[in-house]
């Protein structure tokens, strides 16, 4: 497995994640993992960050995994090296501190150029395994808020530039189905719309990260486009007026 990366010191490493590569193990899946990669490349990491137990009460290591992008989600994701870089960085995420700007390819034409979706987000009733902000949410229901900006449409699809501004479970794909313009290939909260466009995954990306390094400098960090959502991108080629 080849993992890019983007950025690497003694505190930080910064990578551009491979869609179809899970985080960490779920006991669900078979891999591959990206911690996997983290002991093999980096064993000094071992150990940082923490533990998480599963839900068929297995206990993993998460070396130094702060957050995690979806299976499917390509893009940029940072991991601690230490564990005083760990505790920076979880703080700044639970503090929404750190900045996240996703590209996306959803499907209908937009008519605005640009949105904000402020619906909380709870468990399906429907489905546990889902997530929703409709009638059907249940349980505790979290504030979310997610900004877009309309890049490019046509082609009966919308290339997005997404922001979100809260970090719940799903959120972008959440919010961007509640609107009436779920992601394209998103197999569980659009499983009858399919993909469009030679798209063969969920066409999300997280494209850039902005955060303070432990030693307090404020810093962006970007994964360009995967080559599949640039090639989308290029038929969809109405550019929206500025």
């Amino acid at each position: 497995m080849v993992i890019p990366v983007v950025y690497e010191d003694e505190s930080l490493l910064v990578v551009n994640k491979s869609p179809g590569v899970s985080v960490h193990e779920d006991g669900h899946t078979n891999g591959p993992f990206l911690t996997d990669w983290v002991r093999d490349t980096r064993p000094e990491m071992v150990g940082v960050g923490e533990t998480m137990r599963l839900q068929n009460g297995t206990i993993i290591d998460r070396p130094g995994v702060v957050h995690r992008l979806d299976r499917d989600t390509s893009g940029v994701l940072v991991l601690a090296k230490t564990q005083a870089a760990h505790e920076c960085l979880k703080s700044q995420f639970k503090g929404r501190e750190v900045e996240k700007e996703y590209r996306a390819l959803v499907w209908g034409e937009l008519k605005e150029s640009h949105g904000t979706i402020d619906r909380p987000i709870g468990r399906s009733r429907k489905d546990f395994r889902l997530w929703s902000c409709g009638k059907d949410a249940g349980g505790t229901l979290r504030p979310a808020t997610t900004r877009w900006t309309l890049l490019a449409v046509g082609q009966g699809v919308s290339y997005v530039s997404v922001e979100p501004k809260t970090g719940r479970t799903h959120q972008i794909r959440v919010h961007m189905k509640a609107i009436g313009h779920p992601v394209v290939c998103d197999t569980r909260y659009a499983p009858k719309r399919g993909c469009a466009l030679g798209m063969e995954r969920l066409a999300l990306h997280a494209y850039t990260l902005t955060l303070t390094h432990p030693n307090g400098t404020r810093m962006t960090f970007e994964a360009p486009e995967p080559a599949d959502i640039v090639t989308t991108t290029r038929i969809v080629t109405e550019r929206h007026p500025e």
